[in-house]
């Protein structure tokens, strides 16, 4: 037996997002509030070799968690288990968001090393650019409630 699948089943999904877009916003208040208490005396040097690995790591990361997100949204669709539709796909949003939230935090992590703050906003925005693009959606939750269907009825 099927049931409907509406839209208020992703609130919690979209409230995951909204937390995360106020921890990017946070970020850059603490640092533009306590910024110079934050500092830590870092090599210039060291400080670019990190910065380089950092945004590295981030260019390495996107594709990375679309292609996880990709492997999560099969298998949401195929793992046989009582789990309903709706606490899958969390916990696929719940992982994608946090590994791209992880991009905002490297912005934090060099203003305490004592970079600038055009680092602090590059990597904020690519953080929200990550949001935004690893957001909830719909046409995602429906294939995995109509897969479950499926099987359940197969």
């Amino acid at each position: 037996m099927s049931r409907t699948y509406n839209r208020t089943d992703l609130i919690p999904h979209w409230l995951l997002c909204g937390l995360l877009v106020l921890l990017i916003i946070a970020y850059i208040v603490i640092c533009h509030v306590w910024g110079n208490q934050l500092h830590i005396d870092f090599e210039e040097s060291n400080r670019i070799l990190l910065r380089s690995i950092l945004y590295s790591v981030t260019i390495i990361l996107f594709p990375v968690v679309k292609l996880l997100r990709h492997i999560m949204l099969r298998l949401n669709q195929t793992m046989p288990g009582n789990m309903p539709a709706d606490k899958r796909y969390l916990l696929t949003v719940v992982v994608t968001l946090l590994l791209i939230e992880s991009v905002g935090s490297f912005g934090f992590l060099l203003i305490i090393f004592g970079d600038s703050f055009n680092t602090l906003y590059i990597f904020s925005l690519l953080a929200a650019l990550g949001i935004f693009l690893y957001r909830p959606k719909f046409s995602e939750y429906l294939s995995i409630c109509h897969a479950l269907d499926r099987n359940s009825i197969s």
